[in-house]
């Protein structure tokens, strides 16, 4: 978490608030967060439901124009990030979105999501893309606070559906074409593996049709058995 927190205290654009959501861990969390109270709009501290229980309760809290996730363990990629993409904004854009680089525990740049996984960043997001699963982290996904919806809970793939919602609303699009975090590799939804992949399909079934799932699923497999290949021993996600 102090990774996190002091990728956001460097950043050399200043007008945004920060929220952090903390499931009463006893890590050391809540020290941090006082020792840079200046800098914390809103710091709450108690039991939840999980981390789609968390991150809803920062967009109940949330005022601003646009909403932002980062995780415990992710980092904003550099101390610009946000002066470059409060220059992208202007009054018809909705959305913003980018790629993330996928680190280890040690911080090593492992590659861009992009790189590393089967699947390629594209170059305009729409909804009919998210056929083929996450595309995009919620890392990297910089949405309007008014296009947003609180997650389903209970479901370890509920940012898909996330951004599915929000693309639903025809909003208007921008890739940034910047990499705009660091993403901490093994969350949740690597960590239960089987059970992400069994609640992803129950999504893009529900949001998108069988046949439709049943197709781009082989896809995926297709892809992700080429995508080895060509990687070989080079790092993969």
């Amino acid at each position: 978490m102090r990774g996190t927190i002091e990728s956001i205290a460097a950043q050399t654009f200043r007008d945004f608030e920060y929220i952090i959501v903390d499931g009463g861990s006893t890590d050391g969390t809540a020290q941090l967060a006082k020792q840079h109270s200046a800098l914390i709009n809103i710091f709450e501290s108690e039991p939840d439901k999980g981390i789609y229980d968390a991150m809803n309760k920062g967009i109940r809290f949330a005022r601003g124009e646009f909403i932002w996730f980062l995780n415990a363990g992710d980092e904003l990629f550099d101390r610009d990030i946000l002066a470059k993409l409060a220059m992208l904004v202007h009054n018809d854009i909705d959305v913003l979105y980018g790629e993330v680089m996928i680190v280890d525990n040690s911080r090593t740049h492992l590659g861009t999501r992009s790189e590393l996984t089967v699947h390629q960043l594209p170059g305009h997001l729409r909804l009919n893309d998210m056929q083929r699963g996450m595309i995009v982290n919620h890392q990297g996904f910089v949405p309007r606070a008014r296009l947003v919806h609180p997650f389903i809970e209970n479901n370890l793939s509920a940012d898909i559906k996330w951004v599915i919602d929000i693309l639903r609303q025809e909003p208007k699009v921008l890739n940034t074409g910047l990499v705009l975090a660091e993403y901490l590799a093994g969350g949740i939804s690597k960590q239960k593996w089987y059970q992400s992949l069994s609640d992803r399909w129950k999504i893009l079934q529900h949001e998108f049709g069988l046949l439709p799932t049943i197709r781009n699923h082989a896809a995926i497999v297709f892809r992700a058995v080429i995508h080895r290949l060509k990687r070989g021993n080079k790092p993969h996600y």
